[in-house]
């Protein structure tokens, strides 16, 4: 009796041969790329998308959008700088983005959950929002007072157990989510309000709280990631979060597709490979709109691959050679 191969590993196989292809390519470029500095730097950025990308990936296992999380952590990251500024530390200042992000995230879902508004429509107000009370803090100046003294500078130069503070931080985050999203009945009902809504009601689940959920997860994530990416530049400012939405779409959608289904594996698949080919770029001094470039068509190659008419169109083209194949052969 001939042993099933289980249907993840070959994707796992995909997935490290093209991060090695995308590796030995960039290090015959430039030799410093598998550099130990170079990837813990690379590391470090993985960090603050993968933060991102996690909360993004609760909101689209229930099939809804976000934009809205780009503006929310500039909001954030003017909370936690004008907390520090002020002297009211780092512990208050972090958890003063991370209810900034919550409450974001809360206004989206029951906006789209309860007043059944248009998700893009809605997020896209929140974001804008969002950007627009993040310059009340400094009329729109960076603020870095009390930066130096205050010790948020540590979340990026600590290391625990060895580990970078930023890795670390993404590893604590990863493992939580992930005992949530694929090891609780909490984490299942998420699953259900996505495939089916109908049947998640029939069966008790109250699809509005999830969805209202997803949206508070990815709020207070993005914030998260903005905290880790203004103690790396030292600065909080307005526009801190607009590099955060292209790289946490690609690698949600690029993991779904390269693993069959949104997960978190499957969204830290996609962060570290988006964040290997966007650190070779940064390497190669390749301008911003190029790398930019790449990133969409990437992105827009994953969402192709993760639809799932796309898919149904390549099973129907893969099974109807199978008829004619058989009486060939009889």
């Amino acid at each position: 009796m001939t042993k099933r191969t289980h249907p993840l590993v070959p994707r796992i196989v995909a997935f490290l041969v093209l991060l090695m292809l995308v590796a030995g390519i960039f290090q015959m470029l430039t030799p410093a790329y598998l550099s130990s500095e170079n990837i813990h730097a690379l590391l470090r950025h993985m960090a603050v998308q993968g933060l991102a990308a996690l909360g993004l990936t609760f909101v689209i296992v229930v099939r809804q959008f976000d934009l809205s999380f780009p503006g929310v952590a500039s909001l954030g990251a003017m909370t936690l700088g004008w907390l520090i500024a002020g002297r009211y530390g780092v512990g208050l200042g972090v958890l003063g983005a991370l209810a900034v992000g919550l409450a974001c995230g809360l206004v989206n879902g029951i906006a789209v959950a309860w007043m059944r508004l248009p998700d893009i429509v809605a997020t896209i107000a929140t974001g804008g929002l969002a950007v627009g009370l993040s310059y009340f803090y400094s009329n729109g100046t960076s603020i870095s007072k009390n930066f130096f003294m205050s010790g948020i500078l540590d979340l990026n130069d600590a290391k625990y157990l060895g580990i970078d503070a930023p890795v670390a931080i993404l590893l604590a985050a990863a493992l939580l989510a992930g005992i949530v999203l694929h090891f609780s009945r909490f984490g299942r009902a998420f699953y259900a309000t996505g495939e089916n809504r109908t049947s998640a009601v029939f069966s008790g689940i109250r699809v509005r709280l999830y969805v209202c959920a997803a949206f508070a997860i990815c709020g207070a994530l993005s914030c998260l990631a903005i905290t880790l990416l203004v103690a790396s530049s030292g600065a909080a400012n307005v526009t801190a979060g607009n590099q955060l939405l292209m790289p946490a779409y690609a690698a949600v959608y690029l993991g779904a597709a390269l693993f069959g289904a949104a997960s978190v594996p499957a969204t830290v698949a996609g962060t570290l490979l988006m964040s290997a080919m966007l650190n070779g770029f940064t390497l190669l001094a390749v301008p911003y709109f190029y790398s930019d470039a790449i990133v969409s068509i990437v992105l827009i190659s994953a969402i192709a691959l993760f639809d799932p008419r796309i898919e149904e169109a390549f099973r129907r083209f893969r099974d109807s050679g199978k008829p004619a194949l058989r009486e060939a052969r009889s």
